[in-house]
């Protein structure tokens, strides 16, 4: 892997880059840190910015330590949060981090990663441990970051874990001797006190590398999976490409920077055509980055069926191959009784979509809210959704 790839390819910004860039002219093997705390269940694209970036140091010879954070979980990351987080239990931590493994192999050799979980050296640690590392710092300092600046003004609570969260990470990087960490932009300043927390046990500060955070499907909020705005490593490939069409054109060259391979020459084609309306063609730009990513996580031959379902179902107006079935249980049932069943919304919602002509009865446009659907009927709601009403 070549490292001026590495150090500006989707790179925010790297402190300290002079330094890096000498350890790695030297062809030293450094220890790259990536710690995820597993606070959700599942990992989306969001998270493979940063996943990536890992693996390519790993491609270019240097070790990879993925940290699974199961103890700082516990305490919650402030990091662009308006509020407090709430407090997840250790069952809710083991639960959630059941399939981190599976999925960040999706990305990394896992066979090649130093695959690490902070309660290794934090649950054996005694009161003069926490006492020792707390002292080597000050609230004032603590209490300098946006996050918590802002809630203070607003006169919202920051907990005394909160404010304990950086330094815990940081430690991370004295347990683990890390010289390169990575993190989004929006762990700055916890990245920032790693280097600190180094200083004070007596060890060289790690380099740090931030990235950027990716928006999700609505294009304005990065990508969350509590915002539902997000798309799934493991998600079907259907649902993972139909998701991908749907996405800002605003949003293609940053989703190619990030979390594809394509090529820089490939990018600057993208940009000079948004820059010329007239040559830009931003659906074959979304089916070429939608077909990407399907192959990158399902495969190229699921890549191709994918590819060729969707121009099938949204070019030629054909049927999906595939179609859910839903049983009514009866000869025939509203369209808005079979809506709340089958997409779990609520009945004004179900009756917004109505008046938005969102929903189609076998091709037809429904615009009556108590018109029945029947046995055999075939359902539409939006471009992507369908199904079948059996008995």
């Amino acid at each position: 892997m070549n490292s001026d790839i590495i150090l500006n390819r989707g790179v925010e910004e790297i402190i300290e880059r002079d330094h890096l860039e000498k350890k790695m002219a030297q062809k030293e093997r450094l220890r790259v840190k990536l710690g995820i705390d597993p606070t959700a269940s599942d990992l989306h694209l969001g998270h493979t910015v940063v996943l990536r970036k890992l693996k390519q140091f790993q491609e270019a010879g240097h070790q990879a330590i993925l940290l699974i954070g199961d103890f700082t979980a516990l305490v919650g990351d402030p990091s662009g949060k308006n509020e407090q987080r709430p407090q997840l239990t250790n069952e809710q931590v083991q639960e959630n981090m059941k399939n981190y493994l599976q999925q960040a192999g999706l990305v990394l050799d896992l066979s090649k990663t130093e695959v690490r979980y902070n309660s290794e050296w934090y649950k054996d640690k005694g009161m003069d441990f926490f006492i020792d590392l707390t002292s080597k710092f000050t609230v004032a300092r603590s209490l300098e970051r946006d996050d918590f600046q802002k809630r203070l003004k607003e006169n919202q609570d920051v907990s005394l874990l909160e404010v304990l969260y950086p330094i815990l990470q940081g430690y991370d990087s004295v347990a683990l001797k890390a010289d390169v960490e990575l993190g989004g932009t929006d762990q700055k300043f916890n990245l920032l006190t790693g280097r600190k927390v180094q200083k004070r046990y007596g060890e060289i500060p790690q380099d740090i590398i931030t990235l950027p955070l990716i928006e999700g499907l609505d294009g304005i909020k990065k990508m969350s999976k509590s915002l539902g705005n997000y798309i799934g490593l493991t998600e079907k490939p259907q649902d993972m490409f139909n998701k991908i069409m749907s996405l800002s054109d605003q949003l293609m060259v940053k989703y190619f920077t990030l979390i594809t391979d394509v090529s820089e020459q490939e990018i600057e084609k993208l940009k000079a055509e948004q820059a010329n309306p007239s040559d830009y063609a931003p659906k074959e730009w979304k089916e070429k980055l939608a077909t990407e990513i399907v192959r990158m996580y399902h495969g190229p031959e699921q890549a191709r069926k994918t590819q060729e379902e969707f121009t099938r179902v949204f070019s030629n107006k054909e049927l999906p191959t595939e179609i859910q079935e839903i049983s009514i249980g009866a000869d025939a049932l509203s369209i808005i009784d079979l809506m709340t069943q089958w997409l779990g919304v609520s009945k004004t919602e179900a009756k917004n979509l109505v008046n938005q002509k969102a929903v189609q009865i076998n091709d037809e446009v429904v615009t009556d809210w108590n018109t029945d659907v029947k046995i055999g009927d075939i359902i539409r709601s939006g471009p992507r959704r369908f199904v079948k009403v059996v008995n």
